[in-house]
């Protein structure tokens, strides 16, 4: 009978095993791949990220920059898997998986389809 309430107490002791999100983050360890991240300024639109992405998260779309009309990438972070393909292909380097995973909590699954201006 005394045997619960043993274990009650000496859980009560122990150090907590959760952090409080936000204030507090947990450190990620270097291997982490978070949210996608896009250099608009040098990405040369060749398609490679799309062509080469095994669960075709990757679709190319037409958006207006200073230099005018240029083909982008947009992510559906929903369907990817964090593989990092995208950015072992891409020839300027200007796809790359970051530490960020903030982009990850949604209401609506709409907002997990990023468009180039938001991988910035």
């Amino acid at each position: 009978m005394l045997k619960p309430v043993f274990e009650v107490v000496k859980a009560l002791s122990k150090e907590r095993f959760t952090v409080d999100f936000p204030e507090a983050r947990e450190s990620l360890p270097d291997s982490y791949r978070g949210m996608l991240r896009l250099d608009i300024d040098t990405c040369i639109s060749c398609c490679a990220c799309e062509r080469i992405c095994p669960n075709e998260t990757i679709t190319m779309v037409e958006i207006i920059t200073e230099r005018g009309k240029k083909v982008m990438p947009q992510i559906g972070i929903e369907r990817c898997l964090f593989c990092g393909f995208c950015q072992e292909v891409c020839p300027p380097k200007c796809l790359t998986l970051g530490k960020d995973y903030d982009a990850f909590e949604a209401y609506d699954k709409r907002e997990f389809m990023k468009r180039p201006e938001e991988l910035e």
